[in-house]
This record gives C-alpha cells, sequence and structure tokens, in this order.
C-alpha cells in the first residue's frame, strides 16, 4: 500500500494557551499533548512533516531584544534572525517532545528540526503597506524616535490609548529553500520539522543571492505552500477549535464538518471568515487543494485523533467521491 504524507501545521493552543504566560513547562506540556494525537497517523502508515506558529515566542524575542538594547547598548537583530531564533528553540522543543511522545509508545523513529528560509518577492506590494503587528507596544514620543533612528513603521494600537506598536510586511510565500531535502528526509520516515513561524523571510537580488527580508510571513500560507511543494496528500491545521464555523458566534451558527472547494470558496468570498485569525487558515486549505492537494483539515489541537472532529475540505463532497 503506497504511503501517504501529511503536514500538519501546529498553531493556536497546540503550543500556548490563551490562559497561559508561556512557561517552558507549559508549553513543553501542550505540545507533549498535541503530539500524541499524531501518534494515529504514525500507526496508519503517514509520513509526516510538522510546522509551527511562533507569534508569542517571536514577539517576545522582539522585546528581549528592545530591554538588550536600552539597558546594555546590545545591538538588536533583525526581523529574519528572530525567526530563526525561534524555529530553532521551538523546532528544539517539539523535536524532544516528540522523541518522547515516540518512545512512549514503543515507535523507532528519527525526527529532525530544519531552520527553513521561505521566498518572497522583495516588490510584494506588502512591502509598500506593512500591517503586521509585532513586538513591544511604545509611548507616541519613543515610537516617533524610533522611527526616526531605525526607520521602522507604526501603527496607533486600537484597544490601548497613546500606545503604538510597529508594523512589518508580510508578504506572500513564492518558494520553499531546501524543500526537495524535506520531501526526500519524510519520504524515508524520518519525522520533519519544517518552515515554522512562516519560515525565514528571504528574497534572490539581482545577483542571485540570497537576501534576508525584513517581514514576517503567515505560517498557514507558508505551510500550505510547502505541503504542495513536497507533494503531500494532507495538510492538517491544528488551531484552537474543532470546526470550521458559519455565523461564528451569531444565534444561527452552523458547524461545517464537510466542505468541498467552491462552497469554501463561497464563504471565504462572503467574509465568513475573520482576517487575521480563520480567513489565512481558510486560504491556505483552499490553495492546497487547488495546487492538487487530496484533503485539507482544520480541528482543536487535541482532539486530531478523535475522528468525530475536524472539517474536511476537499475538492468535492467526500460522499460525491466515493
Amino acid at each position: 500500500m503506497k504511503k501517504k504524507l501529511a503536514v500538519v501545521a501546529l498553531g493556536g493552543n497546540a503550543i500556548l494557551r490563551g490562559d497561559q504566560i508561556g512557561t517552558i513547562d507549559e508549553q513543553e506540556q501542550n505540545t507533549s499533548e498535541t503530539l500524541e494525537n499524531l501518534v494515529f497517523l504514525i500507526n496508519e502508515g503517514y509520513d509526516l512533516v510538522i510546522t509551527h506558529g511562533n507569534g508569542p515566542q517571536v514577539g517576545n524575542i522582539l522585546m528581549r531584544n528592545d530591554a538588550g538594547e536600552q539597558l546594555y547598548g546590545i545591538s538588536q537583530m533583525p526581523i529574519d534572525v528572530c525567526v530563526a531564533d525561534t524555529q530553532g528553540g521551538i523546532g528544539y522543543m517539539i523535536e524532544r517532545m516528540f522523541r518522547n511522545v515516540l518512545n512512549k509508545h514503543g515507535i523507532n523513529k528519527n525526527v529532525i528540526c530544519l531552520v527553513t528560509q521561505v521566498l518572497v518577492d522583495i516588490n510584494d506590494p506588502a512591502f509598500t503597506d506593512p500591517q503586521k503587528r509585532v513586538g513591544k507596544i511604545y509611548s507616541k514620543e519613543q515610537a516617533d524616535a524610533l522611527s526616526f533612528e531605525k526607520k521602522w513603521v507604526f501603527k496607533e494600537e486600537v484597544k490601548i490609548a497613546g500606545g503604538y506598536r510597529r508594523v512589518v510586511p508580510s508578504p506572500i510565500p513564492e518558494g520553499v529553500i531546501n524543500d526537495s531535502i524535506i520531501r526526500e528526509l519524510a519520504g524515508k520516515g524520518n519525522i520533519v520539522i519544517a518552515a515554522g513561524g512562516g519560515g525565514v523571510p528571504v528574497y534572490i537580488d539581482e545577483k542571485n543571492d540570497v537576501r534576508p527580508a525584513e517581514a514576517v510571513i503567515d505560517k498557514d500560507l507558508a505551510s500550505s505552500l510547502l505541503a504542495t511543494k513536497i507533494g503531500a496528500d494532507e495538510f492538517y491545521i491544528l488551531t484552537d477549535v474543532p470546526y470550521i464555523y458559519i455565523n461564528y458566534k451569531k444565534p444561527d451558527q452552523e458547524i461545517k464538518e464537510f466542505l468541498n472547494y467552491s462552497d469554501t470558496l463561497k464563504y471565504l468570498n462572503e467574509g465568513q471568515f475573520s482576517k487575521g485569525s480563520m480567513e489565512p487558515k481558510i486560504q491556505a486549505c483552499l490553495n492546497f487543494i487547488k495546487n492538487g492537494g487530496s484533503k485539507s483539515v482544520i480541528t482543536e489541537a487535541f482532539k486530531l485523533a478523535d475522528r468525530k472532529y475536524g472539517s474536511k475540505i476537499t475538492m468535492e463532497y467526500e460522499d460525491d467521491r466515493r
């Protein structure tokens, strides 16, 4: 029987829950519980590639950067280096926790973490209209000084009067460096952790050199692209809700357990999914299906192994494919 390849994107409360402060003990516990839900995929013969988010972690690194510069004169590192730092730290944690989970279940597999660069177009419109908020909140005076000194762009915080936060571009991912190596490693039965935090954003200059981009990449779009590039059969996004909903949190809220491509696209175009939250996840799933993927699944991080949960998106309804 032909083995299947699945890309599993860890996000939401897969690593850090909303009511937690983010200690390493909390993150390790959450990660272990999430990875327990992936064991059934291994037992069913799937090869696995795991991706992950890094929002809270990269934000913390940026704030440590700021404190180090202000208190000790330590030069701040650019965002691409901060993303690479989170790939190493979070990837190490996932690798170690997964090795322990596999040991518990008597499964002998290698787990490897790759610091992954993701290609963007330096002419992407996002670079002229940065929107992604990162780092700490500053006063108007601090933001003005940093804008002058570092050429950073700031936007006013809606919920905090007088607060300003740095914004950076979030360009569309266009390629994954070393995707062929990731595919080869996974195809040989190794569990690969890659493209963490959307990948380290880079572009190719006129000399064909790889250059860093001061930006962040949406983790779900990058994970979907990676899944397509390595020929994955299935794409999973693990988040903090068990299903896709339409009319979310309204009296007529409705669970959508099975969706086809056209209906999902219709709901997306109707504005059913919130920007910056479910919308990019839905778009990532649609991208994967449009480019030849068999099935996308969105579900709660700790409920993947329970087949009664999760929304499945296919090109046609699953009943129509039988």
